[in-house]
């Protein structure tokens, strides 16, 4: 990727490579999950290992997030989900003038 200047954006590339890690990862844990009774199909230091990467590349993504000002604790929200603050107004209350009986 390349950004204004013309020259690779380095960062894009390597959250987008961070992003398919952890995708990859992912599947690989969910796929070989064991079925109930089942042991699993991968060994205790390669489930160790696969954590081990998923920590380091969360680290990363919050380490990148913080350099771009970003924050990392971004979470995906539904519309009817009750908001956790209220936006208020440092306006003066506007009012209307109250009429007088010699206005009319």
């Amino acid at each position: 990727m390349t950004n204004e200047t013309g020259s690779i954006d380095q960062s894009t590339d390597e959250r987008r490579i961070l992003s398919m890690m952890r995708k990859v990862l992912s599947a690989v844990a969910r796929d070989t999950a064991p079925q109930s009774g089942r042991r699993s199909a991968l060994s205790e230091d390669t489930v160790r290992d696969i954590k081990d990467c998923m920590y380091v590349i969360s680290m990363r993504e919050q380490e990148l997030a913080r350099l771009h000002g970003k924050s990392h604790r971004l979470r995906p929200g539904f519309i009817d989900q009750p908001k956790k603050s209220k936006v208020v107004s440092l306006d003066p209350l506007h009012t209307e003038p109250k009429s007088t009986s010699e206005d009319t």
